[in-house]
């Protein structure tokens, strides 16, 4: 349920390499902190790279988007995000910093085809690309896994091309 909940979340395809922490798209290269042994890489259209957990009970995923890039408020930017989830109660939200950039963070309880969801969301800004990071938990699990969201999405810095 979960894999579907994020390919959900997610758009088109197109090729992108992981090495050494460091994700490589046509448009961007960036890093990202470290994944756990117990998280499985998966495929999912129009990420740059997602994690479930065996069951796959927990994911997260991380995208950039710099052609279709929409220079837009970052809340606008994490509600977009939210396409497809009803009963959306935001738990908790504050901005941040990564890699320099204003970042918003967001916890959701929500709703997919009726199964309630936690959602984790960040969502940043950086030079002529965003990037979204997403976390999907069972309801009441979110805090159980929250810390290997953080160290992952914590070790983002764009790195030169």
């Amino acid at each position: 349920m979960v894999v579907i909940c994020v390919g959900l979340l997610l758009g088109g395809c197109r090729s992108v390499s992981l090495r050494d922490g460091v994700v490589s798209t046509s448009d961007t290269s960036y890093r990202i902190g470290p994944v756990g042994a117990d998280w499985h890489q998966v495929n999912l259209s129009g990420s740059d790279f997602a994690w479930v957990t065996s069951p796959a009970d927990y994911a997260f995923w991380v995208n950039s988007t710099c052609k279709e890039y929409q220079d837009v408020p970052l809340v606008a930017l994490n509600r977009q995000l939210l396409i497809g989830f009803t009963d959306v109660q935001k738990v908790e939200q504050r901005t941040d910093t990564l890699d320099g950039r204003e970042t918003l963070l967001t916890h959701y309880i929500a709703k997919l085809d009726g199964v309630p969801r936690e959602l984790g969301l960040v969502v940043v800004k950086k030079d002529g690309c965003i990037y979204d990071f997403a976390y999907v938990t069972p309801l009441g699990g979110y805090v159980a896994r929250a810390g290997d969201f953080q160290a992952f999405f914590n070790g983002f810095a764009t790195v030169p091309k």
